[in-house]
């Protein structure tokens, strides 16, 4: 399913269509519910059911995985979601974090002003319009530098005719800032000097951490810091179920190289980031986009997003840039500690450049729905299928006794609970075979393993694979050495 052509059984359906139908499974199997619910739910809050929990731990796994235990200069951190208020001041988030957005008066839609110019222009190069898009990128350039940014931004618009991407109104309100962060009171008296700030990103942790994690663990640049964690944005466009929410969890590495060395450990980065997403998640490489960002934020010199193509448009789902020596003077500055990083085998002294990797896991979560969900017919039956990588998927296998009495449930019973001593597996004695099959694989269970009268003959199972639904025999006692076969 992609955006440009979205089928499923040749059937091509709209992207609403498609989304309604996620949400719906997700809600029903057990991974995402609306938050609070059972109150009328909070605007663009969900929560992880048993499914997405699991789902999403699989995901930040592999991810810490690939960044901490495969990089020997590389460690992780955790930390405070509240920090000291100077924090945010020295980033720059008190005075700047803003987002120029702008209205559709007909559908009273709110969107980034900025993002639907570097949308028009992503669309004109797509389409073979280099000169044009050149144009108004120029134009962009220009426009995101003028004294009045909100006006600029506004114009080209107008004189672009672009469009709402989701409805394809264009009666627009001006382009005006909204503060992002959340603020709230420490302490008992609710005065400007107990205000703190819920982060919203996890990067200033690791700055203001530099040199604690540096010395502890004898560091040498270059070294980079990883951190999962949670982060709040005010947003004020929400929507596309969980791709915008108010409190969402990033996966943040910054890596501190010496000033001169950014740009060749930036596209190394490019590339083993890139990589991943197509070989340890198994993400359709034709759905994967690089967007170059030609209007860089101030204190970058190099940024790239790695995109996504999901049914409501192609969107970022992880940015990696280079932010020079910014955030450590900036903290140098307004804490009056010392950032240098003092080179000692050659003496040198500096403050180290950052090349940072910023994914998001609940947006990275929403791809691999997007990219699993599969509508097709087996053995004449339509079916709902998940087509997980095994590595991804909640669920690992399933026992299913072609019996729920007797000997031969007493058996499956077993087996299912040997093998979940190292797998996530679920069993089911409940309707018919075929109907158990049709459930985990709408869960999208890699394995089935089915407990029948031959089983209790030879200790031998079938395994069906969810993918083709064919079916083997296969010795019980294999069967762990095949799901971690399966499952790296």
């Amino acid at each position: 399913m992609s955006n440009s052509d979205t089928r499923v059984q040749g059937k091509k359906l709209s992207p609403e269509k498609v989304m309604n139908k996620l949400v719906s499974l997700a809600k029903r199997r057990g991974f995402i519910f609306p938050s609070s619910e059972i109150y009328g739910g909070l605007s663009s809050c969900f929560d992880y059911g048993p499914l997405g929990s699991e789902m999403k731990k699989n995901i930040k796994d592999l991810w810490w995985t690939s960044m901490t235990r495969k990089h020997q200069n590389i460690v992780g951190i955790d930390a405070s979601i509240m920090m000291n208020p100077t924090v945010w001041e020295a980033s720059g988030h008190v005075s700047s974090f803003n987002d120029p957005m702008i209205d559709d008066k007909t559908t009273k839609r709110r969107y980034r002003a900025d993002h639907l110019i570097e949308n028009h222009i992503e669309k004109l190069r797509r389409d073979g319009k280099t000169d044009e898009a050149q144009r108004i990128s120029s134009s962009y350039e220009q426009a995101a530098d003028a004294e009045d940014s909100n006006k600029a931004f506004y114009d080209i618009i107008i004189a672009e005719e672009i469009k709402a991407p989701d409805t394809g109104s264009s009666d627009w309100t001006e382009v005006r800032q909204f503060n992002l962060m959340f603020k709230c009171n420490m302490g008992a008296l609710a005065d400007s000097a107990g205000s703190v700030y819920l982060r919203p990103e996890t990067a200033q942790g690791i700055f203001v951490n530099f040199h604690n994690v540096r010395e502890s663990n004898r560091m040498k640049v270059p070294f980079g810091i990883a951190q999962i964690g949670k982060a709040f944005r005010n947003e004020i466009v929400k929507g596309n179920f969980i791709f915008r929410m108010v409190e969402f969890e990033q996966m943040e590495m910054q890596y501190f190289v010496k000033p001169g060395t950014q740009k060749e450990t930036f596209e190394a980065w490019r590339e083993e980031r890139f990589n991943w997403y197509k070989e340890r998640l198994g993400l359709t490489p034709g759905k994967l986009h690089w967007y170059k960002h030609d209007k860089l934020a101030h204190y970058a010199d190099l940024a790239y997003d790695i995109k996504f193509e999901f049914p409501f448009g192609i969107e970022e789902i992880e940015g990696i840039h280079s932010r020079t020596d910014f955030d450590l003077k900036q903290h140098q500055e307004f804490s009056g500690k010392n950032m240098e990083y003092i080179d000692q085998a050659t003496n040198e002294r500096y403050i180290p450049y950052v090349v940072e990797t910023s994914a998001g896991a609940d947006r990275l979560f929403l791809a691999l729905l997007c990219d699993a969900y599969t509508e097709d017919v087996i053995d004449g039956e339509e079916r709902v299928m998940m087509k997980f990588s095994p590595t991804i998927a909640p669920v690992k296998a399933a026992v299913l006794p072609l019996m729920k009495k007797g000997e031969m449930g007493e058996k499956a019973s077993k087996f299912r609970n040997d093998l979940a001593e190292q797998f996530l597996v679920q069993y089911d004695d409940a309707g018919s075979i075929g109907k158990r099959y049709r459930r985990q694989d709408e869960i999208g269970t890699p394995f089935c393993f089915t407990v029948d009268h031959q089983t209790l003959e030879d200790d031998t199972v079938t395994v069906r694979y969810r993918d083709t639904a064919e079916q083997q025999r296969m010795e019980m006692s294999k069967v762990p050495e095949f799901l971690a076969a399966e499952i790296v």
